[in-house]
């Protein structure tokens, strides 16, 4: 909830437009106007929108407003998708199966929206391989997975060998 929300005498604006929870709308008051018209209905004057002119208020139970901000900010925050960045962990000499089984995983956090980080982990000598070589074992996990993606920036060389980053596609 918003800690500036103003209430009943907080309120500094001259005039306010008044409106009820039922949507009942008693257009522009004066402050005294409006503060009077809600004692009158034993319900408080909340300030919506500070920075409309005139300024909007409610006329409703504060406890009330106070749950349905909670609530519209529950839902927004169960709505928001947090997408992580997962990692694959592949060798030069992996075997085909496993690297079905790797693209396969791939492929389904691709499909929840998440990122995919491939590391292409080199030992010894590989780590002093051609790049077309290197580059050429990452494609064939590359192929393997089924879901879209878009590939974030080229291939990029890390410590322990070769990183590239898979985001889903965008929907058409």
């Amino acid at each position: 909830m918003n800690p500036k929300t103003k209430i009943n005498h907080q309120i500094r604006a001259k005039e306010l437009r008044v409106l009820t929870d039922t949507g009942e709308n008693y257009g522009v008051l004066s402050l005294s106007e409006a503060l009077a018209k809600a004692q009158e209905l034993g319900l408080d004057l909340i300030e919506i929108s500070p920075n409309a002119e005139p300024p909007v208020a409610k006329i409703m139970d504060y406890g009330k407003f106070q749950y349905q901000q909670s609530k519209k900010l529950k839902e927004a925050k169960s709505r928001a998708h947090v997408t992580e960045t997962k990692s694959l962990q592949v060798k030069i000499g992996t075997s085909e199966h496993d690297l079905e089984l790797k693209a396969k995983n791939a492929s389904k956090w691709l499909k929840e929206g998440h990122r995919v980080k491939i590391n292409l982990f080199l030992v010894g000598r590989s780590k002093y391989t051609e790049m077309d070589f290197k580059k050429e074992r990452l494609g064939r996990v590359l192929t393997l997975i089924s879901e879209e993606y878009k590939i974030s920036g080229e291939p990029v060389k890390s410590p322990k060998g070769l990183t590239i980053i898979l985001e889903r596609a965008a929907k058409k």
